[in-house]
């Protein structure tokens, strides 16, 4: 089929002399093998514009021909298809995964010269997996093997799946491509340049593991330049004997007009990038920010045959005795589920700045005999302080523990995990994991909403901070002494799927569930005994009804919601709001009374924060 003018049709004399993915072993013997710098950059400088950079597969193909072939009148010994990210996870539904994927290999195919190799470039998902995300194994094996089949079909001599971070995800990836094809398969991890990772030997760790798979060489692209890029092939040649792939960026680089930029001059990371010759990397290129100009002047240094790689150090590492990673005392709330009934108490946090009224509030709940008084994160989507600095302020000012609700809305996973860090950092230790209401519902409707993960991702990660590692596996110097709590809806529409998800924040490290408000006792009951069953203590939630009104919108307009019909005439017959709050609270106490002897304790959300309303139900306790 024509597709922007040209034709994308294979050459068969290529293919008549073409044996696949011998060519790639044979290469592989060689003392230096190289490929190609960025598809997307050279677009990028030819004028292409649109995105994803691999729909020029398909409606620029004359240009993406254009690259391949200047790559290799530069000096590559293979090329890259233009096609990492076509994946259905990370394009969506709305792109023929196929036919970029079977144009991609049959392009860069027509572009090489006799003696030149073709690759199949594979990028991960996109999007976090489990247990992470909500992305399946199930999904990436199915995403990837789509893409092998249609890249094999069009000519690869092997495959090369780079900038993972995930070593689950490039397991998952090598199994879905061998189910399509045996031809070799190269995988590069993306790691960062960091000295506390490097001390502690995590890329020889890596590699080890990425040695084991079916492949026949392992290593490192993206994120760093050549120089800082030294110390990580160092260390992979620590971890295998198998060839080692060293793909660095230009340097770092710069944000200009819009755009990511690199400005290192192409003879400088030629020179540079033969240090990592010298230390083993045989499959040299460059990623992000590099082009043809950086891959002639690497051809030219490594025609000189001046730079020769040293002998590889034994794979047997002798490291030192690793020092124990620190734990962090757990909170006060931790140290009393399961040994006190607890109360937890939410305050309303107030839009602006002023927090007189919710410190004296909290105040008045200490000496009540509240444990805990929870923050939200920004319910509703509504404008309001960052929970941190209430709760950080509050743990301060009063001197009680508070259980910061940490929303998934607003941050991304770099974002998220900085923001449990300083919230860490603070002393702030009890974390309710939610993932939050649209953006869209809220003050700001045309805000984006991020939502990388969900609150079953957020408690595996919290789960991981507690283990002294970060969700790509690095240190972060001591084990984090975060209590995971998580939402529960009892009365949800579908009830199934909420007691799965349920389960799964359990398995993910959960230690104690906080649920939407129940009106029932048999409900409250049901409710301690499914936790009792998953082994984690529950706080029940308590919210007394203040009027008609209120009892009404909660019922009708609030999902998950059940106001018992007894309870509902009774305030609905009440002569005054006065009246309706009497009945709204002795409800409660009630309520409370029989969760006492259920449950772990309870979680009260009085109207509008109203302490007063909180100290009362609390007197049946």
């Amino acid at each position: 089929m024509k597709r922007g003018g040209s034709t994308t049709t294979l050459r068969v004399k290529t293919l008549e002399s073409y044996n696949p993915g011998v060519r790639l072993l044979e290469a592989l013997k060689k003392d230096v093998l190289l490929g190609d710098g960025a598809n997307g950059t050279c677009l990028a400088e030819r004028g292409y514009t649109k995105q994803p950079y691999e729909l020029a597969n398909l409606i620029e193909p004359d240009l993406v021909r254009e690259v391949h072939r200047a790559y290799f009148d530069a000096g590559s010994d293979f090329v890259e298809t233009n096609t990492y990210q076509a994946n259905r996870l990370r394009l969506g539904d709305g792109f023929d995964i196929e036919a970029i994927n079977l144009a991609g290999a049959r392009l860069a195919r027509e572009a090489a010269p006799e003696h030149g190799l073709v690759l199949g470039a594979i990028g991960p998902a996109g999007k976090p997996i489990e247990p992470i995300g909500n992305v399946t194994e199930a999904q990436v094996t199915e995403a990837i093997r789509a893409q092998a089949k249609a890249l094999a079909a069009g000519g690869v001599d092997g495959f090369i799946l780079e900038t993972f971070v995930d070593i689950n995800e490039i397991r998952i990836a090598v199994a879905a491509v061998r189910l399509e094809s045996d031809l070799p398969i190269i995988v590069s991890k993306a790691y960062i340049e960091d000295g506390e990772m490097l001390a502690e030997g995590l890329p020889v760790r890596c590699t080890k593991i990425l040695s084991e798979l079916d492949v026949v060489a392992v290593g490192a692209n993206c994120i760093v330049g050549p120089q800082r890029m030294l110390d990580l092939v160092r260390q992979v040649g620590e971890g295998t004997t198998l060839p080692i792939i060293a793909f660095p960026t230009p340097g770092l680089p710069q944000l200009v007009k819009g755009h990511v930029t690199y400005d290192t001059a192409p003879d400088y990371f030629a020179k540079a990038c033969m240090r990592l010759v010298e230390e083993g990397a045989k499959i040299i290129g460059g990623c992000c920010g590099t082009t043809p100009e950086h891959i002639r002047h690497l051809r030219a240094l490594i025609d000189e045959g001046k730079v020769k790689p040293k002998a590889r150090k034994s794979v047997t590492r002798e490291t030192k005795e690793k020092t124990p990673t620190p734990s962090t005392e757990p909170s006060e709330l931790a140290q009393k589920l399961g040994k006190k009934f607890v109360v937890a108490v939410e305050m309303d946090v107030p839009r602006g700045l002023n927090l007189e009224k919710l410190l004296s509030g909290a105040r008045a709940l200490k000496i009540a005999g509240a444990d805990v008084i929870n923050v939200s994160d920004g319910a509703r989507a509504r404008l309001r302080m960052n929970p941190a600095a209430v709760s950080s302020i509050i743990q301060n000012r009063v001197g009680i523990e508070v259980t910061m609700h940490f929303s998934c809305r607003d941050r991304n996973l770099l974002a998220i995990q900085s923001d449990l860090l300083g919230g860490h950092a603070l002393g702030l230790r009890n974390i309710l994991a939610v993932t939050g209401d649209p953006a869209n519902i809220g003050d700001y409707p045309s805000a984006t909403s991020v939502f990388d993960i969900d609150s079953i991702g957020l408690c595996r990660i919290l789960s991981r901070f507690n283990e002294g590692i970060d969700l790509a596996g690095y240190s972060i110097g001591v084990k984090c002494g975060f209590t995971i709590g998580c939402a529960y809806n009892p009365l949800a529409i579908d009830p199934d799927v909420e007691l799965d998800r349920l389960k799964r924040k359990v398995d993910a490290g959960v230690h104690v569930v906080y649920t939407q408000p129940v009106y029932e006792p048999k409900v409250a009951e049901h409710t301690a005994e499914i936790c009792a069953a998953l082994g984690v203590p529950v706080l029940i939630g308590v919210l007394p009804l203040r009027t008609q009104r209120h009892a009404e919108f909660m019922h009708n307009e609030v999902p998950g919601i059940e106001i018992p019909p007894d309870l509902m005439r009774r305030i609905s017959e009440a002569p005054d709001d006065a009246s309706a709050l009497e009945i709204g609270v002795e409800s409660a106490q009630k309520l409370t009374a029989i969760i006492r002897k259920s449950a772990q304790g309870i979680y009260l959300m009085p109207p509008f924060g109203n302490a007063a309303i909180a100290q009362r139900v609390m007197e049946a306790i």
